[in-house]
C-alpha cells in the first residue's frame, strides 16, 4: 500500500505541486523580513486569482461591520490577503524551520501559568481559531505543552502526505476532525488535543450562538468532548506583531462545559470574537462563516458568474 501511494505521488499531475512546495521550502532559508514580504506578494496573487473568496470576504465584512463602507472594506480585504498569504509562508516556517529559530520569532507569551503540569491526567481541549499563524500557533503549544493535533484531510494527496509527516514531527499524534473516538480517547488519557471550530457547522445538530452580533451555525463538540472525557478548555492564540508573534494563553474555562449547549457555543464565540477585535485582519475571513442560517433561510453568500472578476 505504501509504494503504490509513493508512485502515486511522483505521478506527472503533482509535479506542480512538488514544484510549489519546492519553491516555498527555499523561500523560508530567506531572512524573516524577506520571507514576511514574499507572504504579501503572495497574498495579493491569491486576491487577484480567487475572486470568489474576495466576495464571501466582502460578504462576511458585511455582515459583522455594516458601517464599513465599500472602499473600507476593499482595503481590508487587501490587508486581509496579504495577512494570509504572509500565514502560507508560517505553515512552511512551522513545518521547516528548526526550533532555535521559531521561538526566536517568539516575541511575547502570556499566560504560561494556564498550560497543564507535565504531571497532570486530566485531559486539555486546547481551543483555538482560524487565524492566519494557526499553524505556526500549533508549533508553538507543542513546544509547551505535547498535544494531539485535530486536523481537515486535504483532497490534494501530496499536501495530505506533507501534513501528516510535518504534524506530526512534535506532536503526539494528528486525528483527523471526523475521528470523535480518537478525540475522547485522547483526553480521557489525560493529553492535550488543539481543537478549531470557529467555522460553519452543518445544519443538523448545530446551534446558533452570536458571532460579532450575528446568529451563527456553530459546532457543539467542544462542550460535548469536555463533558464526555471530563476535560478542561484553554483557549490560545497567536498574533503576529512587528518582527515576531504574541503568544496568548488563556485560563482554563469556568463552569464549563453547562447543561445547555447553546450558552456554551456563546462563550466559545465571545472568546473568538474578542481575538478578531484584537486582530480583525489576521482572521479568515474568507470562509462561509454565516452560510446556515437559523430559520433555514437562503445562505447570504452569492454565486459568482462565470468569467466575473473582483474589484477589490
Amino acid at each position: 500500500m505504501k509504494q503504490q501511494r509513493d508512485t502515486n505521488l511522483a505521478a506527472v499531475r503533482y509535479w506542480p505541486t512538488w514544484l510549489g512546495i519546492g519553491l516555498l521550502r527555499a523561500a523560508v532559508l530567506l531572512p524573516y523580513p524577506v520571507i514576511m514580504g514574499l507572504g504579501t506578494v503572495v497574498g495579493h496573487i491569491m486576491r487577484l486569482v480567487a475572486p470568489k473568496r474576495v466576495d464571501i470576504a466582502d460578504k462576511n465584512l458585511q455582515i459583522c461591520y455594516p458601517d464599513m463602507d465599500a472602499k473600507q472594506r476593499r482595503t481590508f480585504i487587501r490587508k486581509n490577503f496579504a495577512s494570509m498569504g504572509k500565514g502560507l509562508m508560517e505553515v512552511c516556517m512551522a513545518w521547516w524551520w528548526p526550533r532555535e529559530r521559531i521561538e526566536g520569532r517568539l516575541l511575547t507569551i502570556e499566560g504560561e501559568q494556564h498550560l497543564p503540569a507535565s504531571d497532570d491526567k486530566k485531559g486539555t481541549i486546547f481551543l483555538t481559531a482560524h487565524f492566519s499563524s494557526l499553524e505556526l500557533s500549533g508549533r508553538y503549544l507543542i513546544h509547551r505543552s505535547p498535544s494531539h493535533a485535530m486536523y481537515r484531510p486535504n483532497e490534494n494527496p501530496v499536501i495530505q502526505a506533507l501534513f501528516e509527516r510535518n504534524r506530526t514531527r512534535g506532536t503526539l499524534s494528528i486525528i483527523s476532525r471526523n475521528d470523535v473516538r480518537g478525540m475522547i480517547r485522547a483526553l480521557r488519557a489525560g493529553d492535550g488535543v488543539w481543537f478549531a471550530p470557529d467555522q460553519n457547522f452543518r445544519p443538523k445538530g448545530a446551534v446558533f450562538a452570536d458571532f460579532m452580533g450575528v446568529p451563527a451555525a456553530t459546532n457543539p463538540a467542544t462542550s460535548r468532548f469536555a463533558s464526555l472525557a471530563g476535560a478542561r478548555i484553554v483557549p490560545f492564540v497567536l498574533f503576529r506583531v512587528r518582527d515576531g508573534y504574541h503568544l496568548t494563553i488563556e485560563p482554563p474555562l469556568q463552569d464549563f462545559p453547562s447543561e445547555d449547549p447553546q450558552a456554551d457555543a456563546a462563550v466559545i464565540n465571545r472568546i473568538f470574537e474578542h481575538w478578531t477585535q484584537t486582530a480583525p485582519e489576521q482572521y479568515n475571513w474568507i470562509h462561509r462563516r454565516f452560510k446556515t442560517r437559523p430559520d433555514g433561510g437562503r445562505s447570504p453568500y452569492k454565486k459568482r458568474a462565470p468569467g466575473v472578476v473582483a474589484r477589490h
